[in-house]
């Protein structure tokens, strides 16, 4: 028996949107748009980040394990087809996690209509 040609690779699957030319819907600094994820992520970020999880759709422990949150603004970078890298995700996540996790809440709450 021969074996057959393979004439044609199978394309990577898409998150959305295949081109990332978006923006997120509020800046990094913008955390008194939404007062209620301001005030949780003051009073306690690791809730934020369990709620973040939780309302993208995640358990909620993805938000205490080490690169969880970075994974998960990752995902929802090219799900919502927003421009960025990896690296960026994780310098994002890593050095601004505060900040970065309420612009991650307040995007989910933008997106699902919450606001």
């Amino acid at each position: 028996m021969s074996n057959p040609v393979i004439t044609h690779q199978p394309g990577a699957g898409s998150y959305g949107t295949n081109v990332q030319t978006g923006k997120w819907s509020t800046g990094l600094c913008s955390c008194c748009s939404d007062i209620l994820v301001c005030a949780l992520g003051f009073i306690c970020p690791l809730a934020l980040s369990c709620y973040t999880a939780n309302k993208y759709g995640e358990n909620v422990c993805l938000a205490c394990v080490p690169g969880g949150m970075t994974a998960m603004r990752t995902h929802m970078r090219l799900t919502y087809g927003i421009q960025g890298t990896i690296c960026n995700d994780a310098l994002m996540t890593c050095c601004c996690g505060f900040f970065e996790t309420c612009r991650m809440a307040r995007e989910i709450r933008i997106r699902n209509g919450d606001v």
